[in-house]
C-alpha cells in the first residue's frame, strides 16, 4: 500500500493504492494527528508528498513522528512523471492519486528531515533571500526617480531602503548566532568554511537546504542540486550536455562560491584554468567548478575531515 497527500495551505488530499481510496483532512495540527492515526492504522509502506514551499512540513514532520515512512519528492518530477502517464488533468483528487502512483512505481527514498534547529535555519535563508530581493527592487526604483518633484518619493524609498539594511543585518546576525549557539552546528559549519572559497552564507544554505550532503555519492548529490551534465543524445546524434532541475536555491548560492573559489581554492582555480585553457567557455567551466566544490565538500562531511589540499579527498 502507497499513500500520496497532495498538499495546499488548508487541507491535506489523501490517495491510497491499490484500493484508490480518497479523503481529506485539515492541514493543522488537529488533522495531522487524525491524518497520522488513519494511516498508522493502515500501515503503509510508503508515503508521499510533494514539497509545496513549506505547507508539507506540518503534515511530513506529523507523520515522521509516527513512524510512517515519509518521502517528500520535487513537485517537477511528479508532474513529469503525470504527463508521461498520459494524465493531462490536474484537480487535488488527481494529484494525490498520481503522487501515490509515484510513489508505487518509482519508489522514492524516504530520507530524514531536517530537525526543528535546521528547519528553524531554513526559515532565516529564506527571510535573508527575501529581504535581499526587495533591496535590490527599492535600489532600482529609486535609481528611476529624477527631478526635484520626485523628492518625497526618493525620500520615502530612502527609509524603506535604510530599514530593509537594518532587517537584513539583524538576520545575519541571528543565522550567526544560531550556529555559534549549537555545538553540531558549529563544528559543521567550521568544517565547511575549512574550504578556500566557502563562505558563511554557502555554509549555512548546504546545511539548512541540503541535509543530504555527506550520505549522497557524488553523483547522486550533483544531481540533487542540478549541477550533474544531463545527455541529449539520439541515435548518431551527441547533443550538448545541459544542467536542469534541481535545487535553485542551493545552485544560487554554490554558483557564488564557485566564483570565489575559482580565484582563491588552489584546487578550483587549478581545474578552472585548465578548463579555459583547452577551449570551455567560462561559463561551463564555473558549472564545472560548482560541481566540483560540491564533491570536495560532500566528501568532506562524510568522513569528518577538515580542508587539505588532497586529489584523494576531492575524489572520494
Amino acid at each position: 500500500m502507497v499513500v500520496g497527500i497532495d498538499v495546499a495551505k488548508a487541507e491535506l488530499v489523501v490517495g491510497v493504492r491499490p484500493s484508490g481510496e480518497r479523503w481529506t483532512e485539515a492541514n493543522d495540527e488537529a488533522g495531522v494527528r487524525a491524518l497520522a492515526q488513519r494511516l498508522t492504522a493502515l500501515g503503509p509502506e510508503l508515503v508521499v508528498l510533494e514539497a509545496t514551499g513549506g505547507y508539507e512540513l506540518l503534515a511530513a514532520a506529523g507523520l515522521a513522528a509516527a513512524g510512517l515512512p515519509v518521502a517528500v519528492v520535487n513537485p517537477r518530477q511528479v508532474r513529469d512523471f503525470a504527463r508521461a502517464t498520459g494524465q493531462l488533468a490536474k484537480t487535488d483528487r488527481i494529484d494525490a492519486g498520481v503522487l501515490a502512483l509515484f510513489g508505487e512505481r518509482v519508489r522514492p527514498a524516504v530520507r530524514p528531515l531536517p530537525n526543528a534547529e535546521a528547519q528553524a535555519l531554513e526559515a532565516l535563508l529564506t527571510r535573508r533571500r527575501q529581504l535581499l530581493e526587495m533591496l535590490h527592487a527599492e535600489r532600482n526604483r529609486l535609481g528611476q526617480v529624477f527631478g526635484r518633484g520626485q523628492r518625497p518619493v526618493a525620500k520615502s524609498l530612502k527609509a524603506h531602503i535604510a530599514y530593509l539594511e537594518r532587517e537584513l543585518r539583524t538576520t545575519d546576525t541571528d543565522l550567526g548566532a544560531m550556529v555559534r549557539a549549537s555545538p553540531g552546528w558549529r563544528e559543521t559549519d567550521d568544517l565547511l568554511r575549512s574550504v578556500p572559497g566557502v563562505g558563511r552564507v554557502l555554509a549555512l544554505t548546504l546545511r539548512a537546504e541540503l541535509p543530504e550532503l555527506g550520505r549522497l555519492s557524488r553523483r547522486e548529490i550533483a544531481k540533487l542540486v542540478g549541477v550533474a551534465p544531463l545527455s541529449r543524445d539520439s541515435g548518431t546524434l551527441r547533443g550538448r550536455r545541459f544542467i536542469h532541475g534541481g535545487r535553485a536555491s542551493v545552485r544560487g548560492v554554490l554558483y557564488m562560491g564557485a566564483l570565489v573559489a575559482s580565484r582563491r581554492n588552489p584546487v578550483i582555480a587549478a581545474f578552472y584554468q585548465r578548463l579555459l585553457a583547452v577551449g570551455k567557455p567560462k561559463q561551463l567551466a564555473l558549472v564545472a567548478c560548482m560541481r566540483k566544490l560540491l564533491t570536495m565538500l560532500n566528501a568532506m562531511v562524510r568522513s569528518g575531515s577538515p580542508w587539505r589540499h588532497d586529489p584523494v579527498v576531492v575524489r572520494s
